[in-house]
């Protein structure tokens, strides 16, 4: 089946100039005239003028205002469920905080009809990497099991073949029709993370098949671990606020996630984010009150 309809699903909190920047490069796309675009973007309460913006300069994008508490999943459930009261060929996933090559939209539709005329749909994943090094940054990623350790490992597109995977990050990913009909949408639980991942997942379990597009589609940057929970460095009290934030692993949704796709595993997988939380910080020297015993480098 042809794919000549694509909503666009994005989010948005107060990065105005990076979210210009991602839609020009969008409406920049080599051939965008054999596909016809709608841009779906929730501005999630920003104050930093980004919904004005978006109106001046791109007023094709149809704007969906939030109340500043969707982040990431939220967001993107909106823009998704908005989207799926019209009929579309294909759904894309887009940060906006991500650069598309002025061919990207081109070789990710081409990859999907491919599938689509074998009678095998799949969620095409478009890979990143970051601007100045060239390194990978976000894509496909495969599960592993190497005896109780479950890794999940990034995928390095090839040139030009298509590698299969298990789920993706949602930076760049093209979801055809027959595969959000079955699957729906993000789950509205995860509020920032795991959505992504669960789709992809969710998909697998459905029968269908995710996908690396060849080459990278793009560029975005890699989110630094500085000043989050993963950061060692701070104190204890600091990250333990930050891990159980939304953007962190909220325990509840986290539960969800594992007890979903971690089988067996589950109960060790739940609590493994905690445990190492707490370990880390001993060992780095803070302590689990907050306070410093001494000056010493980060984990």
């Amino acid at each position: 089946m042809p794919i000549h309809t694509i909503a666009v699903l994005m989010t948005s909190f107060n990065r105005r100039e990076v979210t210009l920047n991602s839609l020009a490069a969008l409406f920049r796309q080599q051939n965008a005239e054999r596909i016809q675009i709608t841009v779906f973007l929730v501005n999630d309460g920003s104050t930093d003028g980004t919904g004005e913006a978006v109106n001046v300069l791109f007023p094709r994008v149809r704007v969906l205002q939030g109340d500043g508490m969707l982040f990431w999943n939220g967001g993107m459930w909106l823009a998704f469920d908005t989207a799926m009261q019209e009929s579309f060929d294909a759904y894309l996933f887009l940060n906006d905080d991500t650069t598309l090559y002025a061919d990207a939209l081109e070789r990710i539709t081409a990859c999907a009809k491919t599938r689509l005329t074998a009678s095998v749909p799949a969620i095409v994943v478009g890979s990143t990497r970051a601007p100045g090094s060239g390194k990978h940054s976000y894509g496909g990623i495969v599960l592993r099991a190497r005896g109780f350790a479950l890794t999940h490992e990034k995928v390095i597109p090839d040139d030009t073949l298509s590698i299969t995977c298990d789920t993706m990050n949602g930076n760049v990913a093209l979801i055809p029709r027959e595969i959000a009909t079955v699957v729906g949408n993000l789950d509205k639980r995860f509020r920032h993370q795991f959505g992504d991942f669960d789709y992809g997942l969710r998909a697998k379990r459905a029968g269908f098949n995710v996908v690396v597009a060849p080459g990278y589609v793009g560029e975005c940057l890699p989110n630094s671990r500085s000043g989050t929970w993963r950061d060692a460095g701070l104190p204890f009290k600091a990250r333990w606020k930050n891990l159980t934030s939304p953007k962190g692993v909220p325990f509840g949704e986290w539960v969800v996630f594992t007890r979903r796709h971690y089988a067996w595993r589950w109960p060790y997988y739940a609590v493994s984010p905690y445990l190492r939380t707490i370990a880390s910080s001993m060992l780095s020297g803070k302590r689990v009150h907050g306070h410093s015993e001494a000056a010493s480098p980060g984990l």
